[in-house]
């Protein structure tokens, strides 16, 4: 008999009542029982969000969102900031040059997180500068970005707007949309919001609409502006994931009933029992400042082939994992903590680690890893 455990930072594990939900009988979306859901659905991620502004769902993945935040609010030939600290920070850039968006790019060494002062230097000298585009948290590395003094930076431009990807910080980091002055936040579904993949959702400030009135980029299925009109009759514009919208109503359920202080409170503590077995262990964390309480990146011990352990993990203990991207490949490896995990979750994938390390040849002395986040979860 085998079980199948996942840690990979996205998809991350669906809890059984929200699998339940959506397996229920399909139900037509022009309906008054499906607007119900889905407006209980729109505000239940206004709480999520923390914010006033109009949130959008999307049936895409989370990159459908950004490409939506290039799309909707800038023009062909506006100047742009991304930074590029990872795999994801690259993904804005590609974005905006697709569309022909004139980028001017901050490039982060993979492992570390963006001195804010870097962007207020080029804004300061730069009065063409449209969008920053940033991760709250890079997945590739396991960096958490600090987007509190960026937002707070860019706010007081009323000429370039702050967007930010939070696809695996939001539910996980305290990220306050409205205080801190963040104009476009994406999330998507597969992530801390517990579900599969298949949901992309956006916040749009008062700000950002404005900008929305002089794009003259092209738009159609993602015109956000055409959603938030379709919501005001409580409808999508196009055929919406019905069994998905109805589990992202469950799952935002568990979020409220748990409390949003609480959800971030038990992430930071997962995050932390994680890093703690890897260094006990004598692993070295890949991100060299601000590592995320979404994914823990870890370096990849000398003499070992990176890709194995993952390839053991999942063969022989039915545990995923995911390994580097790009340049980080067979270089590192990273385990979430998102979402639907407890701690037994995690002493599980630790104890699991250390065995696939002593099998591969590296001295590890079994059950140290396991002892140091065990400490976290006393009391």
């Amino acid at each position: 008999m085998e079980k199948y455990y996942l840690f990979s930072p996205g998809p991350t594990p669906v809890p059984p009542n929200v699998l339940r939900e959506m397996s229920r009988p399909i139900i037509h979306h022009r309906t008054p029982e499906f607007e119900e859901i889905l407006c209980q659905a729109i505000d239940d991620l206004k709480y999520v969000f923390q914010t006033q502004n109009d949130v959008i769902i999307f049936a895409s993945s989370g990159t459908g969102g950004m490409e939506a935040a290039v799309s909707n609010f800038l023009s062909k030939g506006d100047k742009a900031i991304s930074v590029r600290g990872g795999k994801f920070g690259e993904r804005w850039t590609e974005i905006c040059e697709n569309y022909g968006v004139d980028v001017e790019n901050i490039d982060v060494e993979w492992g570390e997180a963006v001195d804010p002062q870097i962007i207020a230097n080029i804004l300061k000298n730069n009065n063409r500068i449209k969008a920053v585009f940033t991760q709250a948290c890079e997945t590739s590395t396991g960096v958490a970005h600090d987007i509190k003094t960026i937002g707070e930076t860019v706010k007081s431009y009323p000429d370039t707007l702050m967007v930010v990807d939070a696809i695996t910080a939001l539910g996980v980091y305290d990220i306050p949309t409205d205080k801190w002055g963040l104009d476009v936040v994406i999330t998507g579904s597969q992530k801390a919001l517990m579900l599969p993949p298949g949901l992309a959702m956006v916040s749009v400030s008062k700000k950002a609409w404005e900008f929305y009135e002089k794009s003259d980029l092209p738009k159609f299925y993602f015109d956000l502006r055409k959603e938030r009109d379709s919501l005001k009759e409580k409808q999508s514009a196009y055929t919406p994931a019905v069994s998905m919208i109805m589990g992202l109503k469950e799952a935002l359920s568990d979020i409220k009933k748990e409390g949003l202080k609480k959800v971030f409170e038990r992430h930071e503590r997962l995050a932390r029992a994680t890093r703690a077995a890897m260094e006990a262990i004598g692993l070295e964390l890949f991100a060299k400042d601000n590592p995320s309480n979404s994914v823990t990146a870890v370096k990849v011990p000398d003499g070992i082939d990176g890709s194995s352990i993952t390839k053991i993990l999942s063969k022989d203990y039915g545990i995923t994992i995911a390994g580097g991207q790009s340049q980080a490949k067979g270089k590192i490896f990273r385990i979430s903590h998102m979402g639907y995990v407890d701690a037994f979750d995690i002493l599980m994938v630790v104890s699991a680690v250390e065995v696939v390390l002593k099998r591969l040849g590296y001295d590890v002395p079994l059950g140290k890893g396991v002892g140091a986040a065990q400490k976290f979860f006393i009391g």
